[in-house]
C-alpha cells in the first residue's frame, strides 16, 4: 500500500477521533508539492491528480484549495468533509481561471534597492546578477518607482550628473496576484514586467517577458512536436490505404473519410497491424516504431488538458526524439 494512501488514512482516523471526543479536528498543513512528494510524485498530471482526489474522497477529506492549479509551494489544509456534528460540508467552489500568483516568479522576493541608494550600487547589483531592472522599495509595501538601464541612459544622454537611486526612477507597473494570466500578459507585453502585488499589499514576486516566454515554451513546446508528428503520420499513410481499412483503424470513433481524419490513437491501430505496415515496405522495425508511437500518444493525452508544470524533462525527450527521427527520415 502506498504511503500517501496510508498517511491520509491516518490523518483521517485522527481528525474523526477529535470529532468523536468532542473537539475540533486541527486541519493537516503542508504545500502542494510537499502534498505530491506524500504520494512519490515531483508534478502534476490528470492521472495524478485524479489519483490524490479519489483517495480524500474515500476517507472523507478535502483540501481547502484547488491544488491541481495552484502555485506548486501554495500551502494548502487537508481537512475533514464534515463538520463536528459529522454533517458534510457544503461543497467548495474552486476556481478554474489562471492566475498571475500561480507562477513561481510572482512568488519570489524580487531583489530591491532604496531610493537613497547609491546609483553605483544599483548598477552593480544589475551587473553582477544580469537584471535589466530593479524595484525601488522603501519596505515590503512600499514601492517607490522602478530603476532601469534605459531610465539610467535617458538621464545620462540629457546630461544630467545623477548619483542616487531615487534620480533615475520611473513609475512602476504592479498588478494583485489574482489578475487572470492572460490580462498579466498584456501588461508584460507592454512593460516588460509587472510587480505582483499579494493579498495584503507585499510585493511577492516580479513576472517578467523572460519568465513568459519560459513559460509558454514549455507548455506550447509539446504542442508544437505533437502536431509536427501527426503531420509526418498523415504523410506516411496518405493514399497508402482503402478507405475501408482506414475506418477499420478509427475503430468507430468519427466518421472517417480520409487519412487525415484519423486520431492519433487510430494511426496507431492502423500501423501496428501487420500486413498495413508491411505494405508501407519501410526499413524499420514496426515494434520498435509503435513503442515510440505509443509513448507519444499517452504524451500527447496528457497536454490536452492544461498542466502548470508542464511535461517533465523526459516526456519532453521523448517529443523532441520522435519529431527528430521524422525530420531525419523524410531528409
Amino acid at each position: 500500500m502506498e504511503a500517501g494512501y496510508q498517511w491520509l488514512e491516518r490523518i483521517a482516523d485522527e481528525m474523526k477521533g477529535d470529532v468523536a471526543r468532542g473537539m475540533a479536528p486541527e486541519p493537516e498543513q503542508l504545500t502542494v508539492r510537499q502534498l505530491l512528494q506524500r504520494f512519490g510524485y515531483e508534478r502534476r498530471g490528470d492521472w495524478i491528480n485524479n489519483h490524490i482526489r479519489n483517495v480524500m474522497e474515500k476517507f472523507g477529506l478535502r483540501a481547502d484549495q484547488d491544488f491541481t492549479i495552484a502555485w506548486l509551494d501554495a500551502p494548502i489544509s487537508i481537512e475533514l468533509d464534515a463538520d463536528a456534528s459529522g454533517a458534510p460540508r457544503p461543497p467548495r467552489a474552486t476556481d478554474p481561471t489562471r492566475r498571475v500568483g500561480q507562477l513561481d516568479a510572482a512568488n519570489r522576493k524580487p531583489t530591491s534597492v532604496n531610493p537613497d541608494s547609491l546609483l553605483l550600487e544599483a548598477t552593480t547589483i544589475m551587473q553582477m546578477n544580469g537584471y535589466s531592472r530593479l524595484p525601488v522599495m522603501r519596505n515590503e509595501r512600499d514601492v517607490s518607482g522602478m530603476i532601469t538601464w534605459e531610465s539610467i541612459g535617458d538621464r545620462t544622454a540629457l546630461g544630467l550628473e545623477r548619483t542616487h537611486v531615487r534620480e533615475c526612477m520611473e513609475p512602476a507597473q504592479m498588478i494583485p496576484d489574482d489578475t487572470r494570466l492572460f490580462d498579466a500578459i498584456s501588461k508584460v507585453e507592454e512593460h516588460g514586467y509587472v510587480l505582483v502585488q499579494a493579498g495584503d499589499r507585499t510585493i511577492a514576486g516580479i513576472v517578467t517577458a523572460t519568465d513568459l516566454a519560459r513559460i509558454f515554451r514549455e507548455l506550447a513546446g509539446p504542442f508544437l512536436f505533437i502536431g509536427e508528428i501527426e503531420g509526418h503520420l498523415r504523410n506516411l499513410v496518405l493514399g497508402k490505404f482503402t478507405i475501408e481499412q482506414l475506418r477499420n483503424a478509427a475503430g468507430g470513433e468519427r466518421p472517417i473519410e480520409g487519412s487525415a481524419d484519423l486520431t492519433f490513437g487510430g494511426y496507431k491501430r492502423l500501423l501496428e497491424d501487420k500486413d498495413n505496415w508491411e505494405h508501407l515496405k519501410l526499413r524499420i522495425d514496426r515494434r520498435e516504431f509503435i513503442r515510440h508511437l505509443d509513448a507519444v500518444r499517452e504524451i500527447r493525452n496528457e497536454i490536452m488538458h492544461f498542466n502548470p508544470d508542464g511535461l517533465d524533462e523526459d516526456k519532453r525527450r521523448t517529443l523532441r526524439t520522435a519529431a527528430r527521427f521524422f525530420d531525419n527520415w523524410r531528409a
